[in-house]
Parts: C-alpha cells; sequence; structure tokens
C-alpha cells in the first residue's frame, strides 16, 4: 500500500479534524456514523463537529434534516408544539423557511430566527460574551456543527456532488470544493473552474445568500466567494501570506498537514464560525432592494485576523495601547476599520486586573472614536453597525470636545471625527479622564482636499504654504505630542505607508529595540493577490525615453528624428517645456490608452505637476492641442485658492467651469479623460479607472508611493490589469522611486532601461536552435490574422513542437534554456512595443508564434519552474507594458479604431517640404518591411510610388466614389477596387510587385493602406 494523495485523502484530514474520526476510520473499525454521533467524547476529539450523512441532506429545501430537527426539538419543544397539532406541520416550517431564506437569506434567519404561526423558531443560538450569563453559555453549545463528504446537491441531477459542506443545526454555511496538488490539481484554476461551469448554481444549496460562502480549497491554498454567478463569479484569495506575497506559509519544522491547515483548525472551529457569522458577514443593501442585487461580505484572512488580534490583545492589555496596522491600498481598509469599531465596544477585559477594567462584566470602552476624512466611510459604518447592533442609533459626529462630552452623554458608542478636528478630540479625550476610548485612525485618506489640510495647519497655529507636502501622519503625531496622553485611549492607526515618527509612536518595540506594525498586509500580497496593480511594473521617465533613442541612433536602420526633437525641446525652459511635455503626454495617451479603447474606452489619466502655476500653464497647453485635434475629450483640473499666472487670476472653479466641489463627481464622467493636479488628490482619491499618470513633480518617500498608488485600483469589470498601468515620469529617476518604494514593498521590480537590442540577440539564440523554421512563422501569422480555424494553425505549432520534444534530441537543459529564452522574448518585447517608435515585422511575427508555441514545450527540470516564475515576476524593462496589436499598414490587423494613429500627421496641413519628408518615411519605412532585397535606389522607389499614386488619383472613379464618398466602408470598397485596376495595369512594368500583391495577403493589406496614405485618403 501507499500513501494516499489524492482529494479523498484531503477530505478524510478534515473531517478528522473536525469531528474526531473519518469515514475511512468508521469503515474499518465496523461503526456507523450514528453511533459516533451519539458517543460525545469522540466527535468532541476534534472540533466538537458531527459526522453528517448526505441521505439526511434535503435538497429541495437545502438543509440537513437530521440536525434541523433534532436541535429544534430538543432546544425548543415547546415551540414545536404549537405547531405540531397540524399534520403537515414540519411541510409548513420548511415552506416557510424556503420562502423567507429567499427573501432574506440565511443571515438573516440566523440572526432573527423564523416565525411560524405563534411560534418563534430560534435557528442559531449566538457565540457568548465574556459578560454573558451560564444560560447563554449552555445555548451555544446546543448548537449542532457538522460536516458532509460528497453531498448530492441537485434536486435535477442526484449525481451530482460537492466535496463538502459544513452547516450549523441543519443550515448551510459554507460549501468546499477540494482539490489535490498530488494529483495535478490546484484550488486556483480546478477548484474555481468547477464552481464556475460545473456546479448547477439554480440549486438551492449554491443560490445566492443561501449558504454564506463557498470555498475552492487545495493543500496550500484558499480561494473564496460569496455569490455563484457563472463566468461572471469572482473568487477572492483567503490566504495569511507568504513571505510578505500570496499562498499560505511552510508549515513550523516537525509540525504536520498542509499548509491551509489554518481553514480547519483556526477558521471553522465553533467558535470561530459563529465569530463570523455574527461580527464579519453581512449583507449590503438597501432593504427593499431585492435579495440578488446586495452584496453578501464574508471578511478576506488578514481582515478577519487583524480585528481578532486587535480584540484579544485589548482584552489582555486594557485601555492605552497602540496599533499600528499597517494595511497597503486594497486591503478592504473601510470593513477593517467597520468590522474593527463595532467589536471594539463589545469588548471584555479578561479580568479584573486588566488596565482600565471596570469589571468583566462591563465593556473595555465607553466609546470608538474613528477618524477620517472618508464621507462614504461614515455612512458606510453607520449602514454596518445598524445590520450588526440591535441597539440602533449609536453613532454620531463629533467634532469639538464639546460635541464629544455631548455624544457620550446621550449614550453614542461610535463617534466619527474628521483628520483636521482630531486635536480637539484629544483635548476632549484628556479632560474625559473617567472614560475609556478607543480610537481608529484612518489616515490613508485625508488629503482630498488642500482645503482639510490648510484647516488642520490653521488649527495647529502653522502657516499655509502651497507647496508644503501635507502629511495626515505628521498631524496627527503632532496633536498626540502636543497635547497630555492619558491612560484613558487605546489608539489604532491604520496606514499603508507608516512613516518613521509612526512607527516609534504607534508600533510594536521588539527585543531588538526595533519599532514594527502590529499587523501587516503588504503592498507585495495585495499586487501578488490581485487586489491592486503594480504601478512600478511600467514606469518610464523621460530619461529612459533618451536612452531608447540613444539605442536607436546607433543602429542606422532607426529613423529616431520625432523623438530627438523632442529631447532638444525638453532643454527649453519655461512655458514652451511645459508645451513639449503635453505633446509627449498626448502623444501617449491619445494612440495608447484613447484609440486603443483601454479599460472598454473609460480609461483616464492624471497629470502630476510642481507647483499650481505649472498646473495651470499645463491645463492650457493640453487645451491648445486638444483644440487643434478637434476636442476629442475634455480635462479638469484641480487646485485649492487662487493663483496669478502672468497677471491673471484662476480658480479652480473657473477653469473647470463646476464648482470645486464637483470636480471629483464630473472626473468620473465617461467625456473627461484627464486631470491636471497640483497638491490635490494624490492621496485618498479612489478612481479605478485611472490608468496612466504623468509625473512632473519631485516625488519621494510616503508621497511618492501614496501618489503613484493612485493607479493601482483594480477594476475588474473593465478588465483592467497591470499592463494597462503606465507612468511617464519627467521629474524623478528610477533610483528615486526605486528609493521611496523599498521600505514598504519587499520585492519592487523597477529596473534600468533595457537595451531593445537584447531582441535581436534573443531572436537570434532561438533562430539557431532550430525548433522553428522562418517559414512556418510566416505561415502562422498569415493564417491566424486571417481569422482561420485553430485546427488549421495547431499543426503548424505542433510541428514546431514535435521537433522540440523529439526530433532534435535536445538535452534537457537545452530545452530549458530555449524555452526561458522565449518566455523572455515574448515578455521584453510585450512591454517595449508600446513605446518603440518603429516595429519590426519579423520580432511582431515571432512574438505571436511563441506565445502560441510555449506552453507546447513540455520540459523535466524541475528547477524551471521556478526560473519561470521568477521570470514572470521580475520586470525586466519599464516601457508602457501592453498587450501588442499589430499595425495595419503590415496587414495583420484590420480593425478601424487602430488606423488613425498610425498617421499623426494631418492631411493638407504641411508644406510641399513636409510632404516630401512624410514621403520618405514612408518608402523608407514599406521598403524595410517588404522589400529588403528589392535592388533599386531610393530615388527609383520614390519614382515607383508617384507613378502609381498618380495613376490611382486618375482613375474616372477616384473622385467620386473615393474622395467624395463619406461612407468609409463603402470608400474603401471603392479603393481596393481601383487599386485592383491600376496593379492589372502595371503587371508587366512591375511583375515583382505585382506577384507579391496578387499572393501574399499580408502584403496586400499593409500595401493597401500605405497607398491610401500616399493619395491622402
Amino acid at each position: 500500500m501507499h500513501s494516499q494523495t489524492n482529494e479523498q485523502a484531503l477530505e478524510s484530514a478534515i473531517e478528522k479534524q473536525l469531528t474526531g474520526t473519518c469515514l475511512e476510520e468508521l469503515k474499518a473499525q465496523g461503526n456507523t456514523v450514528d453511533t459516533v454521533n451519539e458517543d460525545a467524547a469522540i466527535y468532541r476529539a476534534g472540533k466538537g463537529y458531527y459526522v453528517g450523512q448526505p441521505s439526511n441532506f434535503n435538497a429541495q429545501f437545502a438543509i440537513d434534516e437530521q440536525f434541523f430537527w433534532s436541535f429544534l426539538e430538543t432546544t425548543q419543544k415547546e415551540e414545536l408544539e404549537k405547531l405540531q397539532k397540524q399534520s403537515d406541520w414540519k411541510l409548513k416550517v420548511l415552506n416557510r423557511f424556503d420562502r423567507m431564506v429567499k427573501k432574506y437569506g440565511i443571515l438573516h434567519l440566523l440572526k432573527k430566527g423564523l416565525q411560524v404561526d405563534d411560534a418563534h423558531l430560534i435557528l442559531f443560538y449566538q457565540l457568548p460574551l465574556a459578560s454573558s450569563s451560564q444560560q447563554v453559555k449552555d445555548n451555544f453549545e446546543q448548537n449542532r456543527f457538522s460536516e458532509t463528504r460528497q453531498l448530492r446537491y441537485s434536486v435535477d441531477n442526484p449525481r451530482e456532488e460537492i466535496d463538502l459542506v459544513l452547516f450549523i443545526n441543519g443550515l448551510p454555511i459554507v460549501t468546499m470544493e477540494l482539490k489535490n496538488h498530488w494529483t495535478g490539481q490546484n484550488a486556483r484554476v480546478h477548484g474555481q473552474h468547477q464552481y464556475i461551469t460545473k456546479r448547477d448554481t439554480k440549486q438551492p444549496l449554491l443560490q445566492f445568500a443561501r449558504c454564506v460562502v463557498h470555498f475552492a480549497v487545495d493543500t496550500d491554498e484558499a480561494y473564496m466567494t460569496t455569490k455563484l454567478n457563472g463566468i461572471n463569479t469572482y473568487f477572492l484569495p483567503f490566504n495569511k501570506g507568504n513571505k510578505h506575497g500570496k499562498g499560505n506559509p511552510e508549515l513550523p519544522h516537525g509540525a504536520i498537514g498542509h499548509r491551509t491547515n489554518y481553514l480547519w483548525n483556526e477558521v471553522f472551529t465553533r467558535e470561530s464560525l459563529a465569530n463570523i457569522i455574527q461580527h464579519f458577514v453581512r449583507l449590503d443593501g438597501k432593504k427593499k432592494d431585492p435579495i440578488q442585487s446586495k452584496t453578501l461580505f464574508f471578511p478576506r484572512y488578514h481582515q478577519m485576523d487583524v480585528v481578532r488580534k486587535v480584540i484579544a490583545d485589548a482584552s489582555k492589555n486594557g485601555v492605552g495601547q497602540t496599533y499600528l496596522i499597517q494595511h497597503s491600498a486594497g486591503s478592504g481598509k473601510s470593513n477593517s476599520i467597520t468590522w474593527a469599531a463595532y467589536q471594539l465596544i463589545e469588548n471584555y477585559p479578561e479580568n479584573d486586573t486588566v488596565s482600565g477594567s471596570r469589571g468583566v462584566e462591563h465593556p473595555l470602552f465607553d466609546s470608538v472614536i474613528v477618524v477620517t476624512d472618508r464621507r462614504l466611510l461614515d455612512k458606510q459604518i453607520r449602514d454596518n453597525i445598524a445590520d450588526f447592533s440591535e441597539i440602533k442609533n449609536i453613532i454620531a459626529p463629533a467634532y469639538s470636545s464639546a460635541e464629544l462630552r455631548n455624544s457620550l452623554e446621550q449614550g453614542k458608542k461610535i463617534i466619527i471625527t474628521t483628520i483636521q478636528k482630531f486635536p480637539f478630540i484629544i483635548d476632549g479625550i484628556a479632560d474625559l479622564s473617567e472614560k475609556r476610548f478607543a480610537v481608529v485612525i484612518d489616515e490613508a485618506h485625508s488629503s482630498q482636499s488642500g482645503s482639510a489640510h490648510d484647516n488642520m495647519n490653521r488649527a495647529m497655529g502653522q502657516q499655509f504654504n502651497e507647496d508644503d507636502e501635507t502629511d495626515a501622519q505628521d498631524k496627527i503625531v503632532q496633536a498626540m505630542q502636543s497635547r497630555k496622553m492619558r491612560g484613558n485611549a487605546s489608539y489604532l492607526a491604520f496606514t499603508a505607508t507608516p512613516k518613521a515618527i509612526t512607527l516609534e509612536k504607534f508600533g510594536v518595540q521588539d527585543e531588538e529595540g526595533k519599532f514594527k506594525p502590529f499587523h501587516l498586509y503588504s503592498m507585495k500580497q495585495a499586487i501578488e493577490e490581485g487586489f491592486i496593480l503594480d504601478v512600478l511594473a511600467n514606469y518610464t521617465t523621460l530619461k529612459s525615453y533618451y536612452e531608447i533613442e540613444k539605442s536607436i541612433e546607433e543602429n542606422p536602420m532607426f529613423d529616431s528624428s520625432k523623438a530627438q526633437k523632442k529631447l532638444r525641446a525638453y532643454v527649453e525652459q519655461h512655458q514652451q517645456t511645459i508645451n513639449t511635455k503635453a505633446e509627449i503626454i498626448l502623444d501617449h495617451f491619445i494612440p495608447k490608452i484613447v484609440n486603443q479603447k483601454k479599460l472598454k474606452g473609460k480609461a483616464k489619466a492624471m497629470v502630476v505637476t510642481q507647483s499650481i502655476e505649472s498646473a495651470i500653464r499645463y491645463y492650457k497647453a493640453l487645451q491648445n492641442i486638444l483644440k487643434d485635434k478637434g476636442r476629442p475629450f475634455k480635462i479638469a483640473i484641480a487646485f485649492s485658492g487662487r493663483k496669478e499666472v502672468d497677471g491673471i487670476e484662476y480658480t479652480e472653479t473657473e477653469m473647470n467651469g463646476f464648482a470645486e466641489k464637483d470636480t471629483r463627481i464630473k472626473f468620473d464622467e465617461d467625456d473627461y479623460r484627464i486631470l491636471v493636479v497640483a497638491n490635490k488628490y494624490l492621496t485618498g482619491f479612489d478612481q479605478p479607472k485611472l490608468c496612466a499618470m504623468y509625473v512632473d513633480k519631485k516625488l519621494q518617500g510616503v508621497l511618492a508611493v501614496q501618489a503613484l498608488s493612485r493607479l493601482n485600483r483594480a477594476a475588474t469589470k473593465l478588465g483592467k490589469k497591470t499592463e494597462d498601468v503606465f507612468v511617464l515620469d519627467f521629474f524623478n529617476s528610477s533610483t528615486d522611486i526605486k528609493a521611496s518604494f523599498d521600505p514598504f514593498y519587499t520585492a519592487t521590480s523597477l529596473s534600468d532601461a533595457t537595451d531593445v537590442n537584447v531582441l535581436h540577440e534573443l531572436k537570434d539564440v532561438l533562430d539557431d536552435v532550430g525548433v522553428y523554421e522562418w517559414s512556418e512563422v510566416e505561415d502562422f501569422n498569415i493564417k491566424f490574422f486571417n481569422k482561420e480555424d485553430a485546427q488549421i494553425l495547431s499543426p503548424i505549432i505542433e510541428r514546431a513542437a514535435e521537433r522540440f520534444k523529439n526530433e532534435l534530441e535536445l538535452e534537457d537543459d537545452d530545452k530549458a534554456d530555449f524555452k526561458i529564452k522565449a518566455k523572455q522574448f515574448v515578455k521584453i518585447y510585450g512591454q517595449m512595443a508600446s513605446i518603440m517608435p518603429y516595429e519590426i515585422v519579423e520580432w511582431e511575427k515571432l512574438f505571436w508564434f511563441l506565445k502560441f508555441l510555449i506552453p507546447k514545450l513540455p520540459i523535466k527540470n524541475s528547477d524551471v519552474d521556478g526560473l519561470d516564475e521568477l521570470l514572470e515576476s521580475v520586470d525586466l524593462s519599464t516601457y508602457g507594458l501592453e498587450r501588442v496589436r499589430l499595425n495595419e499598414t503590415i496587414g495583420l490587423d484590420d480593425s478601424d479604431s487602430l488606423l488613425d494613429p498610425q498617421n499623426p500627421n494631418p492631411r493638407g496641413a504641411h508644406s510641399q517640404d513636409e510632404e516630401k519628408d512624410l514621403l520618405d518615411i514612408i518608402i523608407q519605412s514599406f521598403n524595410e518591411r517588404w522589400f529588403q532585397n528589392w535592388d533599386v535606389t531610393p530615388e527609383d522607389q520614390r519614382v515607383k510610388f508617384i507613378s502609381l499614386t498618380k495613376s490611382i488619383q486618375a482613375h474616372p472613379d477616384f473622385k467620386n466614389k473615393v474622395l467624395a464618398n463619406v461612407d468609409e466602408q463603402n470608400k474603401n470598397l471603392a479603393f481596393q477596387k481601383i487599386l485592383d485596376n491600376v496593379m492589372s495595369q502595371q503587371r508587366k512594368q512591375e511583375l515583382d510587385l505585382y506577384r507579391l500583391y496578387a499572393k501574399d495577403d499580408a502584403f496586400r493589406i499593409a500595401f493597401f493602406d500605405t497607398m491610401k496614405r500616399m493619395a491622402h485618403i
């Protein structure tokens, strides 16, 4: 016999931990499930769960009837007797339950119970508090927690099973699909796929809010969702994190089990699951809304963990503690703060000796003060507390020490205030020495408007300077240090970017004297788990542009005149410099983001400037350029107060044409694509549609991280990916930015500029191996971009794959080397292609061929998977990472939306000399792509192109059917017919050209576009 390493083994391990036994043991011992469930000593040896049986599950009502009825009969016999006079009383209860759960969800019934006629049935006894009576504690022990393996959940298909389901009193709480890496399957791919595509979500058990949460679990990782919705299902990682990144840590030396042990050992214990239901899970939405439109929140692991650890520490150590919680953007701080605030007001000391304790029967804190500038958080806390608490109207705002006192006298338990009013609240806390407070500070969103910080400065008796960097952390620490800090308050500071002074004031000091956060959810983990995007993955400085152009200049086949012209202009000063930078900004933003319809055509950008005067100059420069381009979109500006520039006074309201308070709202509209800012909106501004930032301002330290993090908000519905995020920095160096991020992100991927010629070297190495013939690469691209069936493409790829696997007799190391270099080529080219001012067709074709070949290349080297992962995680280049789209002029893509950017020169707007320059570029570009062996001089090429163009323009149908035609599709059809006619007439004089035109579809499409440009269409 050998070890069991399949899903059944994982099921058995989980069952054994929860119940103290498992089906395999029972079978071997000759015992029955019922016998075990009656023997409390056995199931109490685990986590107190009963062993459930699939046969007891009623799929129609999604209830385990055995434990549902036994719980009610044992705990509420008198209530049931009110119903038992009716012959069909059980069916009546089930039908009533079914109706209510469809309307309100399982969470509502667990908390409120079920009314049936004159009977009130409690469906779940809540976890007792420290001050609870013995009766409440005994009641909790009456709950029946159970687990059932291989649950047949479907009414329509009784053979369909779910691996494991957890119940409380017969009501489903957690479903789990289990996978095992040792069988080649995992939770992230196969487990999620099973829920999304192979589970019937119309069945009662899987309907929204009928079960609390659904987990995909393997031995290493766990993912969860509260709503199964087909391909629109969104799973969140529920992992502890590993070395500040994704996943779960290795078990301690000598420990037995899997990395996901924490689920059944910690999260799914009876007390933990009850705590999650009572204090974390909430159904968000208006009461009148249908349940399908609501959102069911289940905590991510780090949210649950930080709240529990704070509560436990406060119970143990009492009042007067400080907690620094370093949670990255994307960590869900709003929910964490809400959960912490609510649970702190019901937190009790462990014993009478705890600091600030007034007896174990009294809560530790009289009130929780939440300090935030997020207006939405105020409302969110109110709504959430209303869901959790039986006592209403316990929340109030307070903006002075007097209001703080009044709120306390009125019995308010949660008091909300702002950063700028914090100094007055500190005074109030010191004066109310007989009261106990927990102060939760949300500083990360404190700079949405300059005025808040102006007030803060004035409150602190300081002068306000528009160029001063506003920092809420400094203000909070100053306020605390300048006043007497009594021991009647504990402080929880949430921040993604703690400064040294913040760490010292709020952090935990270790044995070596270092100050560390009480709890950490790192930027690295947030990025790797997909909650935020890596803004450093695509960071380009103007110096980097110059270095690219320098490498091009050294290679005579590339024309760099346009970039060189911009670089010469860069050294100029004042408005001219800004005009040039504005041109560079729009030269990137329009073709690379607007025209490519990033984020479904909703992508936005922010221009970060050095001062208000600079912002005004940028705004005017951008507006002037956009005016010349026909105003394709609108831009807005954000700055505080009034500013005189060139003798004219400006305000944000006057320049935008709407009130300052509406800037955030207006910028969210589709018409507005760029926001120019000066010391505003650099922190605390959540706009997921932002995907580009153009920086002309010194950024360092915390401000650099906070400002650039405006881009990192995920926008799943818009398909936002890391490759959509782009930063162009006119001011800072890569080294400066890396130095700013390093303290807050342990795996910063920011490197120097990559010389594009590395692609030449990679291609040469790959070509020499002999895995593919170039004719195969050509053939694949032509068929691929002609949209031929995948069955036609497959043999081309398989031919190369077969050579790789067998025919070339490559050593394992050689295979690994080829695959790594192929992936490196694809990665670097994908990054470089967005910013290179030229195109090399061979690189483009090899890119697409390798993208399809790489998955077909098996390798045996055990180290290579790790190397591949390393290659994926290391950002080798920083030039506007995006998916490569082929240029229309080489005939590999016929999308209309990509045609305009290819010709940036307005038609008819240039002098004859300029047209000649444009013609030279067209001929040179076309010759490099298609006629590398054409043995004629450039002047001869010029004559041939002009001759063809004149023949087209002289065609009798050209003016009426092409020039005068407003229908783009009909215009193209007419031009194609004229071009076919002209080429047919010219075939004797230009036989080589005609053969290419007649036989090569890719060439014909490219030639068609070039002749359109020549004819000024």
